[in-house]
């Protein structure tokens, strides 16, 4: 019989063995260190100035000092020394800094979502990934455009190169001074993504559009009806395709 069990490699109590409580204490320090695995971060490759006794890293590729090795291991900080966890396929620890959690699939820490097949809302997400490494995703930028002036105003936000565009939203959340309405567009097209759109607060658009690939970095622009902007501010919306092309 082995002296450890088989996944988590507890110290056995083994027959006629002296001072078992020290065995006894070994597998119990490896418990709460392993069980609700909580971890500080995973961006460390060298223990920090001051640790707790307690505190639990992911050790980050490249580690060095007295974590030398233990790169992508569990480092847990007990009686005053850094003791080495080797996470075993499937374990599942909280990430505090990113307040998410990451999956070990036997050579990386990954995300829930993405070990899960799952899809996890953010600015931009995959939705499909081939063997290759090429992928699919939905993205979508935000931007607050404050105090409008001119004649126009743009955006520094762009429509990213490469991407699909589906439509731009927008929705005054100031009230707009000066234009009596105003279009949103892009260069050479003023109201491709709505025209004559309302200036009172709560005013909202969905400027949904055909499918539109855009071959550069293209900005948004409100342009004003009527008269110039002297105040007011918009928040703009872009809801776009994404690609990756494969790895090498």
């Amino acid at each position: 019989m082995s002296d450890t069990t088989t996944h988590l490699c507890l110290p056995y109590l083994l027959a006629a063995q002296a001072q078992k409580h020290v065995t006894h204490n070994e597998a119990l320090r490896l418990l709460d260190a392993m069980v609700q695995l909580s971890v500080l971060d995973r961006t460390r490759p060298a223990p920090p100035a001051s640790p707790a006794d307690g505190d639990r890293h992911l050790v980050a590729p490249g580690a060095t000092g007295l974590w030398a090795g233990w790169d992508l291991n569990v480092a847990f900080r007990v009686d005053g020394a850094w003791m080495r966890l080797v996470p075993r396929t499937g374990w599942l620890a909280w990430i505090a800094a990113e307040q998410a959690f990451a999956v070990w699939n036997g050579s990386a820490w990954t995300t829930f979502a993405d070990a899960f097949g799952w899809i996890a809302q953010g600015p931009s997400v995959t939705v499909a990934r081939g063997p290759g490494g090429a992928s699919t995703g939905l993205a979508v930028q935000a931007d607050l455009l404050s105090p409008l002036s001119g004649p126009s105003h743009g955006s520094t936000m762009v429509i990213p190169d490469r991407a699909i565009v589906l439509g731009v939203s927008t929705r005054t959340v100031e009230a707009i001074t000066g234009a009596t309405s105003f279009d949103c567009g892009i260069p050479g097209e003023p109201g491709k993504f709505g025209g004559s759109l309302g200036t009172a607060p709560g005013s909202s658009n969905i400027g949904v559009i055909g499918p539109q690939a855009f071959y550069a970095d293209t900005p948004i622009r409100l342009t004003a009806n009527g008269a110039d902007f002297t105040g007011g501010a918009v928040r703009i919306a872009v809801h776009t395709l994404t690609f990756e092309s494969p790895g090498a």
